[in-house]
This record gives C-alpha cells, structure tokens and sequence, in this order.
C-alpha cells in the first residue's frame, strides 16, 4: 500500500534586526531635532506619533530575535520598544497637551527613568562589544546619550548641555542606517557590497 507523503519544509525566518535598527534611527533623529532644537515643542504630538510606529517594529523584531536565540538584542529590543518607542510615544502627547494647557507636570520623574535605562544599557554593553562592530557603536552612542538625557531631565544639567546627546544619537542614527543597509543589501547580494565592522 502507497501512501503519499507530503513533505513540510519550514523556512526560518530572516533576521528582522535590520527593521529594529531602522526604527532606532527614526527615534534618535527624532530626539537629535528636538535636542538640538531644531524643532520646538510644537513637534512633539508628531515626534509621539513615529515613536508608536517605532514601537510596533521594536516589540516584534524583539519577540522574533529572541525566538531566534538572540538573547542580547532581543531582551535589548523589548525593552527599547517599551520604554524608549511606547512610553516615550505617549509621553510626547501628554507633556505637548500639559504644556498647551499650562497644566503642571512633573517632568523630572523622567530624569530617574532615563537615568535607569542608561545604567542598565551601559551594564549590557560588554555584551555588545563581545566582538566590536558597527553595532556596538550604536550602543555607545546611547550610552553617551542617556545619563546626559536623564540629568538634563532631572535638571541636574543646563539645557545648554542638551547639544551632547542630541549629537551622540544623531551619530547612532547614522551608524544604525548604514549598519541596516549594509545587512540587508549584503544579504540580497549573498556577499560583501557595503563593508560592516
């Protein structure tokens, strides 16, 4: 007796750091234009808006490089989309609608948060520079970025020190498009088109 057998081919799925990264970039950008006043307050409704949109692709590349065993940039990913992409997301709009109402807001409860994501980002660091590539100077950027974000938050800090990490993530933006270029083009081509670290 026959029988026919259908075989089941599970194709993995590809590496979704390159969409991660590219929503990275959109934040910091974002963050160097608000920094570095280049956009007023009036930007920040919008700035909320890409955040959420980053926040979407952050939690499923997290979700997704985890489920490949990528437990560094996973757990680095999840957290990124929580914190940095959602609740900056929503803070943007809630301190835009504070300020138009002139309504009182403490804002330097964010200083103790971004002073808590640097600390743990600069703790997980070594294990980004394992090996040293392009996207351990990402890290390095945001790790220069973030205490710098939180004492200015807290008011430790005059605004005119603001200029140092909207440089430090407008370099992480830069390193984080060219890194995802590089992998996705790399990856179509099956070979070395643009040189990574």
């Amino acid at each position: 007796m026959e029988t026919n057998e259908t075989k089941v081919v599970l194709k993995e799925w590809a590496n979704p750091t390159p969409a991660g990264l590219v929503a990275l970039a959109v934040a910091c950008v974002c963050f160097f234009a608000l920094l570095s006043g280049r956009v007023g307050v009036g930007a920040m409704p919008l700035l909320g808006c890409w955040l959420l949109g980053g926040f979407v692709i952050q939690v499923i590349v997290g979700l997704l490089d985890l489920k490949g065993g990528n437990y560094t940039g996973g757990n680095t990913f999840l957290f990124f989309s929580g914190f940095f992409m959602l609740a900056s997301g929503i803070e943007m709009q809630l301190k835009y609608q504070a300020l138009m109402a002139e309504a009182p807001l403490d804002g330097r409860i964010d200083g103790f948060v971004w002073l808590t994501l640097a600390v743990v980002l600069i703790l997980w660091t070594p294990a980004f520079c394992k090996k040293f590539t392009l996207l351990s100077l990402v890290v390095i950027f945001i790790d220069i970025a973030l205490p710098f974000i939180g004492l200015l938050d807290l008011g430790v800090l005059s605004k005119s020190f603001a200029v140092i990490p909207a440089w430090s993530l407008l370099f992480a933006a830069i390193t984080a498009v060219y890194l995802a270029s590089a992998m996705v083009v790399n990856a179509a081509f099956g070979k070395k088109v643009y040189p990574v670290l």
